[in-house]
């Protein structure tokens, strides 16, 4: 997990930042980007994917991560925002927004699989986050930190699951979606052939009582 950053630091560079988002391909709410930075040869034990790792142990390791870095970044753009720009170029803000909350400025990014809007030297490393520390620790903080949105979503509309399935594309979610409609934080551009499918279903049952009445 340090061999990208092993040569980073051979170059000369010593504060790398690793980068990575979470959200992006979600029908529901913000998506969230965190930058980290590690101190030079610093392990961390069990850091991973964020995908690959149980709620508990990505909340312990939340907590680690933010007591033991050197800075942590954390970028969040909105629905509204999503809309107006579309989700990749709403990722690469987050990013952008989560490199410039660090206290301190990196001399490196490594990212996973984008370009950060900014002028510093970078690595886009597909699957970064499961071949780079510094990235999979960014993965655990924006997934905990989205997560944690997500919580506090689900007390406002606790008809979705929001804290189930995250905003993600669900059986159960798109079902809700159905039964109850967009709320103000589904995305509008991610939902549209769900929300074609509600009115086919609209339509159906107002034909339905049509020849209803007219019987």
């Amino acid at each position: 997990m340090l061999e990208h950053e092993k040569d980073i630091w051979q170059q000369g560079f010593t504060a790398i930042a690793g980068i990575d988002e979470v959200g992006r391909g979600c029908l529901f709410g913000d998506v969230v980007a965190a930058a980290v930075i590690l101190p030079m040869g610093h392990v961390l034990e069990g850091v991973n994917d964020s995908k690959k790792l149980s709620e508990k142990k990505r909340e312990l390791l939340f907590d680690q991560i933010m007591n033991e870095a050197i800075s942590v970044g954390i970028g969040i753009v909105n629905v509204e925002d999503i809309e107006a720009i579309n989700i990749k170029q709403a990722s690469r803000l987050a990013m952008k927004q989560a490199v410039e909350k660090l206290d301190q400025l990196p001399d490196y990014l490594l990212v996973d699989a984008e370009n950060v809007d900014i002028e510093l030297p970078q690595s886009a490393i597909i699957h970064g986050d499961a071949l780079s520390q510094s990235i999979a620790a960014a993965s655990i903080i924006a997934k905990v930190t989205r997560d944690r949105m997500c919580a506090e979503w689900d007390e406002q509309y606790p008809e979705y699951g929001i804290a189930v399935h995250k905003g993600y594309a669900t059986k159960h979610h798109r079902e809700m979606l159905l039964r109850y409609g967009p709320t103000p934080l589904h995305r509008k551009l991610f939902i549209r052939k769900i929300m074609a499918q509600l009115e086919v279903q609209e339509n159906d049952l107002q034909t339905e009582q049509l020849l209803f009445d007219l019987i």
